[in-house]
């Protein structure tokens, strides 16, 4: 098969379409041909040589979530079958005509969908359902602040988190951004770049921030939380060292908590699997969650797209197609 190599750390440029050994398939895997394949932060990282694969996983081939059609089966499987359309989780190797995964990461494709807009969302979905709503809890009624509501996992968060009825307020880096997250249900939003979040929402206050950024926005984030607030980590871009004021902890006894995905067991993953279909599915064939696809490129286009990734002028899912 074809494959996205990366042929040595580095930028964009080192991305090549080589061949690859096809994947084996055994137990419970299924083999996709995949279709469309989802950009991810991470990505860049793993790129640059700075964000290992999980052990067992090729450095090789990027790619955390793809869609395509199932074209083999394991002894095992019992949920999918040959000419299945599925999108699926991965820890890796996504860029790539073929890909083996185990099905219980995988799910159908919504009714409606095509493959590309289904390739935007098992990494997003995954870890806003995990975090937002298994961590934090989040609750109707409830008021959810997102840093970085113009990403993927932003748009994502936006959209469930409304038709669950919670109330959501952003941040983002331009006006333009944040009238395309009230367009996906935001309530407000609020420009960093021009705004203090702490000081517009010190009165208001809120119940859960989903939080990527990390360093000095961690004692802003804990004077804006309500007594019994939840801040979920799920990255770092500023760092990780700071300070805690654990006396404010303790008085308006809040949760501070964070997760990663891509290493956790799979146990997990298929149980988080079954949440997201149950829950999550229906609100995609409802119309009131939609995938956001800022941009498709051909797979001999990565490079490209890896850049277009990085400057971070986007707004929704990068994709790669086939």
């Amino acid at each position: 098969m074809k494959a996205l190599v990366i042929t040595k750390p580095g930028g964009p440029e080192v991305l090549a379409l080589q061949e690859y050994p096809t994947p084996e398939i055994s137990g419970d895997q299924v083999l996709i041909e995949v279709k469309a394949a989802g950009l991810n932060r991470l990505d860049i990282f793993q790129r640059e040589g700075n964000y290992p694969a999980p052990p067992g996983v090729s450095n090789d081939i990027l790619g955390l979530e793809v869609a395509g059609t199932v074209v083999k089966c394991g002894p095992d499987v019992t949920d999918f079958k040959t000419g299945d359309k599925v999108c699926a989780l991965l820890e890796g190797g996504g860029y790539a005509e073929l890909v083996s995964v185990r099905e219980g990461q995988c799910l159908p494709v919504p009714e409606g969908l095509s493959f590309a807009e289904a390739a935007s969302l098992p990494e997003t979905v995954f870890t806003v359902w995990s975090n937002i709503f298994q961590r934090a809890n989040l609750q109707p009624g409830e008021t959810l602040l997102l840093h970085g509501g113009n990403s993927g996992i932003g748009i994502t968060g936006i959209q469930i988190a409304r038709a669950l009825g919670s109330k959501v307020i952003v941040t983002v880096g331009s006006e333009e951004k944040g009238k395309t997250c009230l367009n996906l249900g935001a309530d407000s939003f609020i420009n960093y770049k021009t705004q203090n979040f702490e000081e517009e929402l010190q009165n208001e206050g809120v119940d859960v921030i989903l939080d990527m950024i990390g360093g000095e926005y961690l004692a802003k984030n804990i004077n804006i939380l309500k007594t019994n607030g939840r801040l979920v980590h799920i990255n770092a871009v500023d760092g990780s060292p700071t300070r805690l004021d654990i006396k404010k902890v303790m008085t308006k006894r809040l949760t501070i908590t964070g997760s990663t995905l891509r290493s956790r067991e799979y146990e997990f993953k298929k149980q988080l699997a079954k949440e997201v279909q149950k829950y999550v599915w229906p609100l995609i064939e409802s119309k009131q969650f939609k995938p956001v696809i800022f941009r498709t490129f051909p797979f001999s286009e990565a490079s490209e797209a890896h850049r277009l990734l990085e400057n971070g002028t986007h707004t929704g899912k990068i994709i790669l197609v086939r």
